[in-house]
């Protein structure tokens, strides 16, 4: 199929790269293939100290927008920049009314190079800063914009309500993650969430390679960062449970965050020093490789109490691409690709003695793994594909004119055999 040259679209992103956000990185690769042209504009430099390899395979430029130590001078000269070649910002100006000074700041500098560079839209991930600083150069700049709405900045106690409104009723469309995100974006923001769709992140199914689970050593895994809402506190206990029923496992919980310090603590507290090992952040490949030999995958997620929670993490995706029979919770989005008995096993949140009776039952059952493996693999095929829902993504930026493919990546000859 041929590609056409198409318009230059610019992704607004609060950092760039973030080592928990591959799931942009899958979205930006995506558009590449099909050969959309993207610029990526950073709001703030990165503060992670290991980054994804996948990173390595973005064409897009980055750009990193000045934000720290603003003075009266810096300011008015991006106004004036602004103005030079767009005329229209005194009057768009009106838009900025009550924003935080350094967001505006970086709209003007922003909307100024989107008309330098032939920017002809805006895409934002999380509604958050990032969209803020979208919605403004989008109206100095007289361009469309439009966002993603992931978790935090849906949920968390911080979020501002008519701060998001004003977001949902501007955008040319939004996208969300999941049908629980999308069911509660409508419940609370009525008409002005009519034009939000859900879109589920996608995976790049050829990098996680399926296995038939049948022979793995007792090995449980938990990937993704060290906070409330991840659950890894219940986790670790329902490890406890099952080495006090005498079972054989070790557990391995590889991320990094605010709570390592705590887990660590009651992980000597309940003696499970040589059961449960921390193994800090890793590479997306040593990640694949720790999930994708391991007897089954956690992910106890939880609400948590500052309203913070996951929309549907892509790290389960990921688990359930690579053969990894999982457990999870009934949280969110998760139980639209964990379907109970089926795709895997599903708990109650806050259950570590139902999450250790569903993993004693994967640790003891080849064939049950085996048979929630293929199809959460098969759900991950039909429902996830990064190119397909990257299209869809695509075709909300407006007339951009690159092919929407529908790529059907056939299913891998070893599910054939397997079932």
């Amino acid at each position: 199929m041929s590609l056409f040259l198409a318009n230059r679209v610019g992704y607004v992103l609060k950092r760039y790269p973030r080592f928990s956000e591959t799931f942009v990185v899958n979205e930006i690769l995506a558009h590449e293939a099909a050969g959309l042209d993207i610029e990526i504009f950073s709001l703030r430099p990165p503060d992670d100290t290991h980054f994804q390899d996948v990173i390595s395979l973005v064409r897009a430029p980055v750009t990193y927008l000045p934000v720290y130590g603003i003075k009266a001078e810096a300011f008015w000269s991006a106004v004036q920049g602004a103005t030079e070649v767009l005329p229209g910002v005194w009057g768009a100006l009106e838009a900025a009314r009550g924003e935080d000074v350094r967001d505006v700041y970086q709209a003007l500098l922003l909307a100024r190079l989107v008309r330098l560079r032939g920017i002809s839209h805006l895409h934002a991930h999380f509604a958050s800063v990032a969209t803020t600083v979208a919605r403004l150069a989008a109206r100095f700049a007289g361009v469309t914009y439009t966002f993603t709405a992931h978790a935090k900045d849906i949920f968390h106690e911080s979020v501002q309500p008519d701060d998001l409104r004003r977001k949902l009723e501007d955008a040319a469309a939004v996208v969300t993650v999941s049908d629980y995100n999308e069911a509660h974006l409508r419940a609370e923001f009525g008409a002005a969430a009519g034009r939000v769709q859900r879109v589920y992140n996608g995976l790049d199914t050829a990098r996680f390679p399926f296995t038939i689970p049948r022979r793995r050593p007792p090995v449980i895994v938990g990937v993704g960062r060290l906070v409330e809402k991840k659950g890894f506190d219940d986790l670790v206990s329902a490890c406890a449970v099952l080495a006090s029923r005498g079972v054989d496992f070790e557990c391995r919980i590889i991320g990094t965050g605010e709570l390592e310090a705590e887990l660590r603590a009651q992980i000597g507290r309940l003696g499970l020093g040589k059961r449960v090992r921390m193994l800090g952040a890793r590479p997306q490949a040593d990640v694949i490789a720790e999930v994708g030999s391991a007897a089954l995958f956690a992910a106890p997620c939880v609400l948590g109490s500052d309203g913070n929670r996951d929309g549907l993490p892509t790290v389960l995706l990921e688990a359930m691409a690579l053969g990894t029979p999982c457990v999870s919770t009934d949280v969110t989005g998760i139980p639209e690709a964990l379907h109970d008995g089926e795709t895997g096993l599903m708990v109650g949140q806050h259950d570590p003695e139902g999450l250790a009776d569903a993993m004693e039952r994967l640790l003891g059952d080849a064939e049950l793994r085996v048979r929630l493996a293929i199809r959460a693999r098969q759900l991950v095929e039909a429902e996830f594909s990064v190119h397909r829902n990257a299209a869809r993504v695509r075709a909300l930026f407006g007339p951009v004119e690159t092919p929407v493919e529908e790529a059907v990546e056939a299913v891998p000859a070893q599910l054939e055999r397997a079932s």
